[in-house]
């Protein structure tokens, strides 16, 4: 019974793993184009730093806090407006993308500031002493030491953001999540739940290990 549940199921389980790796893979793209940079700003503006500047790193932090402090479900449902003036409808992997994103972006910031601070100042200093240019360091510099911190950190991103896809199922977002909530939840149907359980959980350790191999591979220290 269990197995015929599951074969009946496969199509849609289809459909919403691969709406999830839409969501996920649109918020891990946002998070690399804006997070990644924003996260170098917080960084290079710190003090005694080659691009100090207290007031650019006091306003980006605390815009980065205050995404960060609002609960995912909450921020899902204020960027509703937002996402229906951008994209004409609230509903599906696309809209639920939007918030994804705007929560993907402060996260992984904060994780790129934090694998730049572990850069030795050193290095950084005796590049500025020989005259190198500010574009100079952060490319030849901030972003090959760093590197396997900010691969661990976007594996890190891609999880909660897999946690986060899960909670937009609430608002009809789709995904696996969306499948829970309307069969598993809705329907009382325990085969759905624990089978999204299971695969959401795959996925988790699929993303980790992945992540891991490619921040140890390129890991040079």
């Amino acid at each position: 019974m269990y197995l015929s549940s599951i074969v009946s199921l496969l199509p849609e389980l289809n459909e919403a793993f691969f709406e999830t790796l839409l969501m996920v893979g649109i918020g891990l793209l946002v998070a690399l184009v804006v997070g990644m940079p924003l996260g170098i700003v917080l960084y290079v503006t710190d003090r005694g730093l080659f691009l100090e500047k207290q007031t650019v790193k006091v306003v980006v932090g605390m815009i980065v806090n205050l995404i960060r402090s609002i609960p995912f479900i909450i921020l899902l449902v204020f960027l509703l407006p937002f996402t229906d003036f951008i994209l004409g409808t609230t509903i599906g992997p696309l809209a639920a993308s939007v918030s994804l994103s705007v929560a993907a972006i402060p996260f992984y910031a904060r994780i790129v500031e934090a694998a730049a601070r572990e850069i030795d100042r050193g290095v950084i200093e005796a590049a500025v002493a020989v005259g190198a240019s500010p574009w100079m360091i952060i490319k030849d510099i901030i972003l090959p030491e760093a590197k396997p911190g900010f691969i661990s950190g976007l594996t890190i991103t891609a999880i909660s953001l897999i946690g986060y896809s899960a909670m937009a199922g609430t608002v009809g977002g789709g995904g696996i999540g969306d499948l829970a909530i309307r069969y598993g939840y809705y329907r009382y149907d325990d085969t759905v739940m624990f089978t999204t359980v299971i695969v959401l959980i795959v996925l988790v350790q699929l993303v980790q290990y992945i992540g891991d191999f490619i921040a140890k591979s390129v890991n040079k220290r």
